[in-house]
């Protein structure tokens, strides 16, 4: 199985709800990190899983939609607590429902809120 992944850093705020989080409950802003990785068995005729000029693409696309932007805000939240677990989920369908290639088999998105904390979610191609 082929693995190819891509990064990205940027910064969004957010604020949990519905518990007692201390610091998290207010409003603040972390230094997120995504990590894109598309995995496959075979190879394109140029020797590519997918080429990473398309994945810089779309990823630079869909992070811009949540840089410097306060996730509680946004549609893709609505009634979710901001975690990177749903983060996760959110960043992985917008990036899958772009990303068409044929021979693709998973995507897998890993976030990281900070240098110790991340979590993924992993979506499999039927």
């Amino acid at each position: 199985m082929y693995t190819v992944a891509v990064e990205r850093s940027f910064v969004a705020r957010h604020f949990l709800f519905g518990g007692d989080w201390g610091p998290e409950n207010l409003l603040h802003s972390h230094p997120y990190r995504v990590e894109v990785q598309l995995q496959g068995g075979t190879l394109d005729d140029h020797g590519y899983l997918v080429d990473i000029v398309d994945i810089d693409f779309h990823l630079d696309e869909v992070v811009a939609c949540f840089r410097d932007r306060t996730l509680n805000e946004l549609a893709e939240f609505a009634g979710l607590n901001p975690s990177i677990e749903h983060f996760a989920r959110i960043l992985c369908r917008m990036l899958r429902q772009r990303l068409t290639a044929p021979n693709l088999q998973a995507i897998r998105v890993k976030i990281w809120e900070t240098d110790i904390a991340w979590a993924a979610y992993q979506e499999d191609f039927a």
